[in-house]
């Protein structure tokens, strides 16, 4: 154990002790025993005692105080210096002839007792240096413990209590709250760092007020991220929010509200640190939603979220290990009497060993929203015009493949350089690579990827604009960017016999393009009904089920041998 901390020493080295009794001799033959050991100050009575620790406050390190004395007794100094926050932790060991006063002095908090009869130096001497020791112990505990700003747990230390709380209260149902300030940092920045700390402490004393309300633990984890871990029940979620914004409302001039996740009725098979972790991810899925404080976890998004997070994890292996494999979609030309086939969508599909098929429609916005689709559309680009190759070489086959360009594609410097070197490789031409990029695309900093798009086409690729009419659609972008083919969404062609409103859009469509000297490639084609019509108003390529589902190499490479015997 840590025997000494400088808080406790006195100017001479020694730890100062406090010896309170209105008895002369006993405050002498008291001295004598102890002042080898320590430093020694002395009072008559309990009012010049607490003189006394008003002037060497942090300096003592422990007071004998008899019980009996005139003016004020012992058990009204043990009172004060319990109500005192600055005196508090200072230990008393009661000495005095009363040996019946010894519980009532252990209940007010006395440390330790002892009686004057008989008064044995070494058991006085021993007694001190034990009850030092072990408030010193506990005075270093508690400052590594808290945190210094706002008096709180930290992160260690609230795992420790939360874990030790569910020992002795396993039988309790608790729940896992975590709350965040929003933009706290922005406080910080406009208003200063003493601001910052201000509304720290003020959210902490919110907290540690609820704690004298009901059984819960609080701490401050990181920065302006606070955790507790109270009682199920107890507490209303929602009001507790409204509250804690509400507590800010006259904070200086400063807006302060914060968020909170809620992980009720926490599983208590999960680790602390896990239950906390689903807190915050409830409270993530309302972060920049200004209309609403609280979050509650639920296990549905908790699992999506494990199920993301291992497909991230294990993209790479699946990419060495060929678990991403190409199916191709045959698109065909429908301008003469025959429809002719003219190209083909290339489709990635994930054959996982565990999971089974993952649907594209899962992993493919999951690789999008954290970047790695660049990583993904590199290995399809990669394996597309491999199988290209080998079918020119195998079975004399050229027919141009359409293969998506993200969006994030566009802005990777080395894009056309890696997509030339693949043509090299592969002895593909460019007329034999159209390049798919999505109608949203165009509406981000749409100046730049049009210059991007331009570098391409005078490079020779032909660009098709993905999903027309989803949703950002304008006469004038279309006017302005570099496109070759409009690929018309699906939804046009499904919802064609909804109305006759949806086939004035196509045909209006079909203008535009004819106008602006664009193919237009109608997707989702499924009935002859459908071709009839796309046929009529002029459409130039057909992609759907009426012709042919996306198939593996080994159809594909069937059917367009078929298909070229006709």
């Amino acid at each position: 154990m840590l025997k000494s901390h400088v808080k406790f020493h006195s100017i001479a080295g020694k730890r100062l002790v406090l010896i309170v009794d209105d008895e002369i001799v006993n405050r002498e033959m008291l001295r004598n025993i102890v002042q080898n050991d320590f430093d020694v100050v002395m009072a008559e009575d309990g009012e010049e005692a607490v003189e006394k620790i008003k002037e060497h406050g942090d300096l003592l390190s422990l007071i004998l105080l008899d019980l009996n004395m005139p003016k004020m007794g012992g058990y009204d100094v043990i009172q004060w210096l319990k109500s005192s926050d600055d005196y508090v932790n200072i230990p008393v060991i009661v000495l005095t002839g009363d040996k019946h006063a010894e519980v009532d002095s252990l209940t007010m908090g006395a440390a330790d007792f002892l009686t004057k009869d008989p008064l044995v130096p070494e058991v006085v001497l021993t007694r001190m240096q034990k009850t030092i020791e072990l408030y010193e112990d506990r005075s270093i505990i508690q400052s590594t413990e808290r945190e210094d700003l706002t008096g709180l747990f930290n992160k260690e230390y609230f795992y420790r209590y939360s874990e030790q709380f569910d020992t002795f209260h396993s039988e309790l149902i608790m729940d896992a709250v975590f709350i965040d300030i929003n933009h706290f940092h922005l406080i910080n920045e406009l208003y200063g760092r003493k601001a910052g700390d201000e509304v720290l402490i003020h959210l902490s004393d919110y907290l540690k007020d609820l704690r004298e309300k009901t059984r819960c633990i609080a701490g401050r984890v990181e920065a302006d991220k606070f955790f507790v871990y109270i009682e199920h029940g107890k507490v209303s979620y929602t009001t507790m929010a409204e509250e804690i914004n509400s507590h800010f409302d006259d904070f200086r001039d400063i807006h302060v509200r914060v968020r909170c996740g809620i992980y009720q009725n926490v599983d208590k098979s999960f680790d602390i640190e896990t239950r906390f972790d689903r807190a915050v991810q409830a409270a993530n899925t309302i972060k920049g939603n200004y209309s609403k404080s609280i979050a509650r976890y639920d296990n549905e998004t908790f699992q999506k979220k494990m199920f993301e997070d291992r497909l991230i994890t294990e993209m790479d292996e699946a990419m060495a290990t060929h678990q991403f494999y190409l199916n191709f979609q045959p698109k065909y030309n429908v301008h003469g009497e025959e429809p002719v086939l003219a190209s083909a969508e290339v489709l990635v599909r994930w054959d996982h060993p565990e999971l089974g098929r993952i649907s594209p429609g899962q992993f493919i916005p999951i690789f999008e929203h954290n970047g790695l689709i660049q990583k993904l559309d590199f290995y399809i680009w990669d394996r597309a015009l491999e199988c290209a190759g080998r079918w020119r070489k195998e079975h004399g086959i050229e027919l141009p493949l359409s293969v998506n360009v993200s969006r994030m594609d566009l802005y990777n410097s080395s894009l056309i350089d890696f997509i030339i070197e693949k043509l090299i490789d592969y002895d593909i031409s460019k007329k034999n690579l159209y390049l798919e990029i999505t109608e949203s695309a165009y509406m981000d900093d749409s100046a730049q990827l049009i210059e991007i798009i331009n570098s391409l086409r005078a490079e020779g690729f032909k660009i098709e604009m993905d999903d027309f009419g989803t949703g950002y659609s304008s006469l004038n972008m279309l006017a302005d960017v570099p496109v070759d083919v409009l690929k018309m969404d699906m939804r046009f062609v499904q919802n064609l016999n909804s109305s006759e409103k949806q086939e004035t859009m196509i045909r209006l469509i079909m203008d535009i393009a004819k106008y602006l000297k664009m193919e237009v490639v109608a997707e989702g084609v499924e009935d002859k009904e459908q071709v009839d019509f796309l046929r009529s108003v002029g459409c130039d390529v057909i992609q759907g089920y009426y012709f042919s589902k996306p198939l593996a190499e080994k159809e594909f490479v069937e059917h367009v041998l078929q298909a070229q015997k006709k």
